[in-house]
């Protein structure tokens, strides 16, 4: 057996790991240090479109690097890429309001029936409606080369008595399940975590009105057997809660995962199939800030037993690191996107499957 070798790519403080015979591909695609007058860029969100095109995005917070609330001018913008990631289209504008209206928290869902993406983000005007959260949506059908005007779906996927509520969307993804369903997180910080979706390919959309506690920022994933599992962010606990739903949503049950440490920080986490020979495997992958307190260390797990169990974790960058966001690349490696070095860039890194299940 080959003696295992690490190429070892370092950038800035922390280190990218990654093992022997494997082509590694980074990019900063998002860096505030290259363009003037922006303070940061954060929350980073990536998909795969129905041609294999990649879109990363991300909020352009301008005056400062202050979440929604406190930022009178965040954009949303965008980068593509039509080879897989090996290079990227310039930085594109693709949400900006007013100074004084702002845009957050980018994610998206892929709807793999009408080859249609939507892109989800919240919305405050901060002059005449301060501290009064809005959930918008934008859409393309030709994979992220134009989108649509932005849709105000507030009213469709809240209640009216959340008015002044802090709520918004999930940064990152929603999935598609298997039957078609189009299925999302929702944060009430009042009221708990909640699923919103829609049956009619995004014509319309609705609340899941059952709570999920407890629960900040979270992904949703559907397991091998159909059901659904959310995974989420406590803050102050050191670990990932995990909640799981056998009647789509109408009850939950939750637990801790001890195995899966978290600092309190948004994470990622998607379904992985693959076919060998005549047999179907089905593993999920996730990745995180893999530290109990601090927002360094990124790694990915895998689990081959939905979830049950998660093997220790493979460093992707052991520096400062916080949000990241995963994608299945058209030939089967995973595309990931994350925060890092203190918010200073967005990194984007191709990670071969053969590296992950070694």
């Amino acid at each position: 057996m080959k003696k295992l070798l690490l190429i070892l790519i370092i950038l800035s403080a922390g280190i990218f790991l990654f093992g022997q015979n494997n082509t590694i591909s980074s990019a900063v695609l998002f860096a505030a240090k290259n363009n003037a007058g922006v303070a940061c860029y954060r929350i980073p969100a990536i998909v795969t479109a129905p041609n294999g095109d990649l879109i990363a995005a991300a909020d352009e917070r301008v005056p400062s690097c202050g979440d929604l609330k406190w930022n009178n001018d965040i954009n949303i913008v965008i980068r593509r890429s039509e080879d897989k990631g090996k290079t990227w289209e310039p930085i594109e504008r693709i949400i900006d309001y007013p100074l004084g209206q702002s845009a957050s928290d980018p994610s998206f869902i892929v709807d793999n029936v009408t080859s249609e993406i939507f892109m989800f983000f919240n919305y405050m005007d901060l002059v005449q409606e301060k501290d009064v959260y809005y959930l918008k949506l934008i859409r393309s059908a030709d994979n992220g080369k134009t989108w649509s005007a932005p849709q105000d779906i507030t009213s469709q996927i809240t209640k009216s008595e959340w008015q002044k509520d802090f709520k918004f969307i999930t940064s990152g993804s929603g999935i598609q399940t298997s039957k078609g369903k189009l299925i999302h997180t929702l944060v009430n910080l009042q009221k708990g975590l909640f699923i919103f979706g829609s049956d009619d390919h995004g014509k319309s959309w609705h609340l899941m009105e059952t709570p999920i506690k407890p629960a900040d920022e979270s992904k949703i994933v559907q397991l091998s057997d159909g059901s659904w599992m959310v995974n989420s962010r406590v803050n102050g606990l050191g670990y990932r809660y995990v909640h799981q739903s056998n009647d789509e949503g109408k009850s939950w049950s939750s637990k801790i995962d001890s195995s899966l440490v978290d600092p309190g920080c948004n994470a990622s986490i998607l379904r992985y199939s693959s076919t060998k020979g005549t047999t179907q495997e089905n593993m999920l992958l996730f990745s995180n800030a893999n530290n109990t307190s601090e927002r360094v260390n990124l790694s990915i797990r895998i689990s081959y037993d939905d979830g049950k169990t998660w093997t220790a974790g493979k460093t992707i960058y052991d520096g400062s690191s916080a949000y990241s966001s995963m994608t299945i690349l058209s030939n089967g490696d995973i595309g990931l996107l994350f925060e890092k070095d203190n918010y200073q860039e967005i990194a984007f890194v191709i990670v071969p499957m053969q590296w992950i299940t070694n």
